[in-house]
């Protein structure tokens, strides 16, 4: 890193302007914060959130920790988009668990909406103990 902020990519820039507007912190987060309600600021952080779990997805499966099947019990639509992907409830059941339903909210693809019956990849969650993020259907395309 140079003098300046110089020899950052974009992509570091961008995720760390995310990151204060996410915590509310540095200029962007309290401008964030200053210029929507406490409402439409949590909607915010909770959709940044949804897509940071997909950049951690993404690097979890790169590093080859493994998978985890579950059938989807039923899907419901939250009304939100991040990158025109929709945000979901899924409420899946651990395929050949006795265990609860569990409902996870998620951003799955446009292409690949999970229907009721179809089986999904869960991943175990580093940051939430006994918690999942969704992995998709292991369809590569």
């Amino acid at each position: 890193m140079g003098i300046f902020g110089k020899g950052k990519s974009r992509e570091e820039k961008a995720a760390k302007i995310a990151e204060q507007v996410a915590g509310g912190k540095g200029f962007y987060g309290r401008m964030t914060r200053a210029t929507l309600g406490a409402e439409d600021y949590a909607k915010l952080q909770q959709s940044l959130g949804a897509y940071n779990s997909g950049a951690t997805v993404q690097q979890l499966l790169a590093a080859g920790v493994p998978t985890v099947p579950a059938v989807v019990v039923s899907i419901s639509d939250t009304g939100r988009l991040v990158n025109f992907d929709p945000v979901v409830d899924l409420v899946l059941q651990l395929a050949g668990a006795t265990a609860d339903p569990f409902t996870l909210r998620t951003i799955v693809s446009k292409l690949r909406i999970p229907r009721t019956g179809d089986q999904v990849l869960l991943i175990a969650d580093p940051a939430n103990p006994g918690g999942y993020l969704y992995a998709g259907d292991g369809a590569r395309s």
